[in-house]
């Protein structure tokens, strides 16, 4: 068959097309995307790309603020067995400034950060982190994500409360405080101690604003101890029985340790401290398939399900997980960044004044 010039051009030029898509799809799907873009990509072939570089990086690093993260990890490991998550587990404090003295240096270690939002933010601030793309954010309120202008820095993935928590085999239930000013009774002098982490500042922030000043000087003359370690280390002083009961207990541990028969309670004094935990990719991710892969799954539905069995709560809206009916107080989301950092430095400095130096 003879082809007339201009319908042999075309057929040309389309075939130059067809190569142009075709090479391109092979570009993209080889990963030689840069991290940015592959963060943001959002095409059909984003989970195949991301499971593809995954399998060429075999790990990725998380740093976190949570013991169940290893559950997770764990749990993620099975459904990824090409993978290896290792882990950095510490208090927000220094999962901070950590994060920001290795990036400061040039140095990029993490791939994921999941802390608490006062954290987050303090951290977004010094340009940690990168935007990214999550397919089930549109599951999740508003709250708890945090958008840039292509993506999002990060998205909320559970919420947790920290209130009383206390030995059964040492105070009985219907002895055991049921209110704050409970707290002040004298029978509960020298039993009870705090976290002097974030989150003791929480409890110390959340109690003067809604007790007030005189509230937490009768208090600290219960002779309250202020432990230096984790809430989840104090939590395991509860179920030794080495600390009777403490107002700084997160639910999810007390959960944790009487799914294997500990002897503990837990039990809201509102108002109750309610923080959002978030997770975020860190800019210049060194691993940047393997962690978006693990990012898509605590956000999903299956990932949050998990989450929940930690004791923790899913602020996934079509999880149906029941709400709590006592008073919470999201003492994290009342300021700025700047405002936080002004009111943690005076909680602390309330700390020291009326529960260490008075030592």
């Amino acid at each position: 068959m003879h082809l007339t010039r201009p319908l042999w051009t075309l057929l040309i030029l389309a075939s130059a097309v067809l190569y142009f898509v075709s090479a391109r799809t092979a570009f993209t799907a080889s990963g030689s995307m840069s991290v940015s873009q592959l963060a943001l990509y959002q095409g059909a072939d984003r989970e195949k790309i991301l499971i593809e570089g995954a399998k060429k990086e075999g790990a990725f690093m998380l740093y976190g603020s949570h013991t169940w993260y290893r559950t997770v990890a764990k749990e993620f490991e099975k459904k990824y067995p090409f993978l290896k998550v290792s882990e950095f587990r510490t208090d927000g404090r220094n999962l901070i400034k950590r994060a920001v003295e290795e990036i400061k240096a040039g140095q990029y270690i993490a791939d994921v950060i999941a802390t608490t939002g006062e954290q987050m933010d303090i951290m977004r601030r010094e340009g940690v982190f990168q935007e990214h793309y999550v397919p089930d954010a549109v599951h999740y309120p508003d709250d708890v994500k945090v958008k840039g202008k292509n993506g999002f820095y990060y998205i909320g993935h559970y919420e947790t409360y920290a209130s009383l928590g206390f030995n059964t085999s040492v105070i009985s239930p219907a002895e055991a405080p049921k209110t704050m000013n409970d707290l002040l009774n004298s029978k509960w002098k020298g039993k009870m101690s705090i976290v002097s982490t974030t989150t003791g500042t929480r409890w110390i922030g959340n109690t003067l604003e809604s007790m007030g000043r005189e509230f937490l000087e009768k208090m600290a003359e219960q002779d309250v101890k202020v432990q230096n370690m984790s809430g989840a280390a104090l939590a395991g002083l509860v179920v030794s029985g080495e600390v009777p009961l403490s107002p700084t207990i997160f639910d999810a541990n007390i959960t944790q340790a009487k799914q294997k028969g500990a002897p503990v309670e837990w039990r809201p004094l509102e108002p109750v401290v309610t923080t959002v935990a978030y997770s975020g990719l860190i800019v210049k991710a060194p691993h940047p398939h393997a962690a978006l892969l693990f990012l898509d799954y605590i956000h999903s539905k299956e990932g949050q399900q998990l989450i929940m069995k930690g004791g923790l709560w899913s602020p996934r809206e079509d999880i149906g997980s029941l709400a709590q009916k006592f008073k919470k107080s999201y003492i994290d989301e009342k300021y700025s960044v700047e405002e936080a950092e002004k009111k943690y430095a005076e909680w602390d400095k309330l700390m020291q004044q009326l529960f260490i130096r008075r030592k």
